[in-house]
């Protein structure tokens, strides 16, 4: 089968796994999209480019804004802001410790937001150039370096992320070091 001859939503999709027989495709009925996915889709084809970068630095600018202000680094346990998931079971999740270092990193303090994620401070860096060349790309037709994860490296970076997840809730020395 040819690349002419697949439906226009497939035909520029990498080829993945042996070719589909055509006569698969006169059983295959797109489905008609619900209302609110065409509400969404006529929106976004009529609203101007720079709306989506503008969008995620406006929640982003929340959140810089809203971790400012609560001061998390001095919260007590159960005082706002919380996690969940350590108020009811006691568990450390992957993600604690991402709000006290973001409050640290704020205020320039590198060591001690790196004692509360280490992890967290180590993608900070990439995800601002990310928002960066994709806002640039976007708004300013930019044509920053494309910064491309392979799987293998996003396997390994979520791999150790899951080990450190689990060596920091392990009770005994040296892994209570690891607790926030």
């Amino acid at each position: 089968m040819s690349v002419a001859e697949l439906p226009s939503w497939l035909a520029d999709q990498p080829i993945q796994g042996p070719a589909v027989p055509p006569e698969w495709f006169q059983y295959y009925q797109r489905p008609e999209p619900d209302r609110i996915t065409r509400l969404v889709n006529r929106v976004a084809s009529r609203s101007p480019i720079w709306l989506a970068p503008f969008a995620v630095l406006a929640c982003t600018g929340a959140a810089v804004g809203y971790t400012m202000i609560s001061d998390p680094a001095a919260a007590e346990a159960g005082e706002p802001p919380s996690c969940l998931l350590k108020y009811l079971t006691g568990f450390i999740c992957p993600g604690c410790g991402g709000t006290r270092a973001a409050w640290f990193l704020l205020h320039g303090d590198l060591p001690a937001a790196a004692r509360h994620h280490l992890l967290f401070v180590f993608v900070v860096p990439f995800l601002i150039y990310l928002y960066v060349a994709w806002a640039g790309r976007k708004v300013f037709r930019w044509k920053l370096p494309e910064l491309s994860i392979s799987p293998a490296v996003m396997i390994t970076f979520m791999s150790v992320w899951g080990v450190w997840s689990i060596l920091r809730n392990l009770p005994w020395a040296p892994f209570t070091a690891f607790y926030v």
